[in-house]
Parts: structure tokens; sequence; C-alpha cells
């Protein structure tokens, strides 16, 4: 790590000690690869004759994939089935993007670090097949021990079912989790479910 993310990692260590469980959100917190997700978006828009903006992805981070692709058929006016959308997305992902993607340091270490204190889970709104290859990727396979993702509860974020689901499986109260996210919509949703968060992207 350089100087910068060691800084990062000592201020996420610190705040989270006091804490039972600790819930990380994937794409953007413990993966550099919105980038990717936003190049997978804009590519699967432009064959429905869309041309998406990028800031569309940002407002929705950590929404289910079908979700996304459901507010750009609104937003965008045009009449596609969201779940071949979806597909499409994850396709182009995992085929052009996913072995690109790296770990974000100084989230990972505290991960890495916190398997003997902590219960950890993963709460993420993508697939969990698409998930499961990006946690390999950035080698974090094993070192949690629930993962909820797209299709484990009636609603995603900024939901709070996903992270009550994921607290529920720990056997950890709401208020003693502490939620790692870079958007807007994880935030709401463990701000609903009752937990404290860090915005990781704004450290």
């Amino acid at each position: 790590m350089n100087e910068i993310s060691k800084k990062k990692y000592e201020q996420l260590k610190s705040l989270s000690a006091g804490y039972q469980a600790l819930l990380f959100d994937v794409d953007g917190t413990l993966a550099d690869n919105m980038h990717a997700h936003k190049a997978a978006y804009i590519a699967t828009a432009e064959e429905y004759g869309v041309l998406l903006d990028p800031n569309l992805i940002d407002e929705t981070a950590g929404w289910p994939t079908v979700a996304v692709a459901r507010e750009i058929a609104v937003r965008y006016q045009v009449d596609f089935d969201v779940q071949v959308f979806a597909n499409r997305k994850s396709a182009i992902f995992i085929d052009r993007y996913i072995m690109d993607t790296k770990a974000i340091d100084y989230v990972r270490q505290v991960l890495y670090d916190s398997v003997r204190s902590h219960r950890i889970a993963i709460v993420s709104g993508g697939r969990r097949s698409t998930l499961s290859k990006t946690l390999a990727v950035i080698e974090v396979i094993g070192k949690y021990e629930t993962l909820v993702c797209a299709g484990d509860t009636l609603e995603g974020k900024p939901s709070p079912q996903p992270f009550l689901l994921a607290a529920e499986q720990l056997g950890v109260a709401p208020e003693h989790c502490l939620v790692f996210e870079d958007g807007d919509p994880g935030v709401q949703g463990a701000i609903a479910a009752g937990m404290d968060w860090v915005r990781i992207d704004q450290l």
C-alpha cells in the first residue's frame, strides 16, 4: 500500500474496532471496478440505441442489475426486457473487464485483518455468479461467512432488507454492524437497517 492507502486503512481499522460484524459492499468498495461496470452498461445500452449518461450508474450504485436496467428503460423511454438487458450487461462485464479488476487494497486489508475478530458478510446488489468471479479475482473467497446478493431479498439497496438478512445470517444485531459502502443507495439501506456505515470513497 502507498502512504495514502495506509492512512485510509488505519482510519477504517480504527472505526471497525468497536463492532461485532463488518458488512462489505463489493463493486467500488472492495473492488476497483466501477469504471468497468459503467463501460459494460454503456456498451449494452448502445445495443439498444441508447447513449447512456454514466452518471446514472453513479446514482444507482448498489442497485441490482435488473433494477438499473429498468431505470434505464424508464429514463430513456425504451421498451426492452430488463432481464435480457441485465444478462447481456453481465456477460459483457465478465467477457471484457472482470480480469482487469483490482482490489481496493486498504479496504481488503481491513477485511483480511478482521477475519478472526469480527463476523464478516458481503452485501452487494450484484448477481451471485458475477460476484463470485469478482471476489475470486480480488482474492477474498473464503474470507467471509455469508454473501447476500441480488435475488436473495425481495428488495435490493436502498432497502434495508439485504443488510438485515446478512445480520440475521451472522447472528449479530444491526446496531453492532458496520457497513462499508461507496454509494448513497447502500448508505440509505444501512441507515434504514439501523446500522452504522462508512463511505470508503469519502475518507
